[in-house]
């Protein structure tokens, strides 16, 4: 006696794959809907090998910095994206609120970047829209490690995207909740338990300036003026970051995060303030 064939139970073939019910992680239903829309997903036609990057003239973004302070935490970036030798663009924005609580820094290949930002923003408003609740914060954290992962084949030819995530950690028992994540190009997360961490090519200056700037106790204005002056020590020594711009009124892109206010970019006109009373202060002492 035989039996008919099984139907196949595979995924939903066109609108029906958008309409069935699924898990609650963006990326992955992408992953099955879209695999091409994937971050670090290389379109045909880019050169094979460790020096694709280098055969084709793609803008990276540079230095982002990030320091806890006595409510929360600051992230910062400059606003220059360079390739090779040329400044790709002035004014790119590099630093993104991805949810209430939560904000990240792209460092890298720019375009691979802001897809993973932007990858990153939906996945957590989908998962928040599907189950009701936020995700917890290192729940955020294990999502974006799982995306560089993704992007490992791209940052093996060259396209590397590094990420800092910080965020306020509204179940923290002890503390500020201020908290401050970064990645390898392979996905691997570390929590940064100094307070203050910098990526990019100006990070090892940006650093250097965190390490004798930062104060844990600051208050918000405090932090985000160490902020700038870590910015503005990296462009001073490296090429590839860019420092405040005067004249074109382009200045850093600042998101505080606290647990009343949550992630709030910082207004124009306050970082503006805070960049004239450094730039003048560097005048005077170009050392700081």
């Amino acid at each position: 006696m035989s039996f008919p064939e099984r139907p196949s139970l595979g995924a939903p073939a066109g609108l029906g794959a958008f309409l069935a019910p699924g898990v609650t992680s963006f990326t992955d239903f992408v992953a099955t809907a879209a695999p091409h829309l994937l971050p670090g997903r290389l379109p045909p036609g880019l050169p094979a090998g460790a020096g694709a990057a280098a055969a084709v003239d793609i803008p990276h973004g540079t230095t982002i910095v990030a320091l806890t302070f006595a409510d929360g935490v600051v992230i910062a970036g400059d606003r220059r994206a360079t390739s090779g030798n040329v400044i790709a663009q002035r004014d790119i924005e590099k630093v993104f609120v991805t949810d209430s609580h939560s904000a990240i820094g792209i460092a890298g290949t720019a375009g691979f970047g802001l897809q993973m930002a932007r990858l990153f923003t939906v996945d957590l408003e989908h998962y928040e829209k599907t189950e009701g609740v936020s995700l917890s914060f290192d729940g955020k954290a294990n999502k974006l490690a799982g995306m560089v992962q993704q992007n490992l084949g791209a940052a093996l030819q060259g396209f590397v995207v590094i990420p800092l995530l910080v965020g306020f950690d509204l179940h923290a028992p002890n503390g500020s909740g201020g908290r401050i994540v970064t990645y390898d190009a392979a996905g691997g997360r570390y929590d940064e338990l100094l307070g203050y961490h910098a990526i990019g090519s100006g990070s090892v200056f940006a650093k250097s300036a965190l390490k004798k700037r930062h104060n844990p106790g600051a208050d918000r204005t405090g932090a985000v003026r160490a902020a700038v002056e870590a910015l503005y020590d990296a462009a001073d020594d490296d090429t590839a970051t860019g420092g405040p711009d005067l004249t074109r009124r382009i200045f850093p892109v600042v998101v505080s995060i606290t647990g009343p206010e949550g992630a709030v970019r910082r207004p124009e006109e306050e970082i503006e303030s805070i960049v004239r009373d450094v730039v003048t202060g560097r005048t005077e002492n170009p050392g700081g």
